[in-house]
């Protein structure tokens, strides 16, 4: 019998609120470290992202039967190549890593003033 080992290639993730560091939860802070300034942060009904100056930190929870939460800690410097999608009232953020994982991060509701806050973002990780 032969097995076969199935690796995730793409997580989606959708956000639609801006979080300001200030009101972020207790839990989303207590995985950053000390040096670490929170830039901005995202969330939907049950997830958050939240983007620091080295990091970003996926929170991954699911409410539904069973309660679980995946926190996917992802360091800018392991992020090999990236995009920034822009379309009406929408944005992805798409990311692969080192190790040929990809992130598909979408935003919704999106204004320009929003827009603008995650050009910033984007333009933080990659022209630094």
């Amino acid at each position: 019998m032969a097995y076969i080992k199935f690796k995730e290639l793409t997580k989606y993730f959708g956000f639609k609120t801006e979080v300001l560091p200030k009101d972020l939860p207790g839990y989303a802070l207590e995985y950053t470290y000390y040096d670490e300034k929170i830039i901005m942060g995202y969330k939907n009904s049950k997830d958050y992202i939240v983007f620091t100056t080295k990091r970003m930190y996926l929170f991954d929870r699911d409410v539904s039967g069973l309660y679980y939460k995946k926190i996917h800690v992802i360091p800018y410097k392991s992020i090999s190549s990236g995009a920034v999608n822009f379309r009406h009232g929408k944005a992805d953020l798409l990311f692969s890593m080192d190790s040929g994982y990809q992130i598909h991060i979408k935003f919704i509701k999106m204004n320009h003033d929003k827009k603008e806050n995650l050009k910033k973002i984007y333009k933080f990780i990659f022209l630094k």
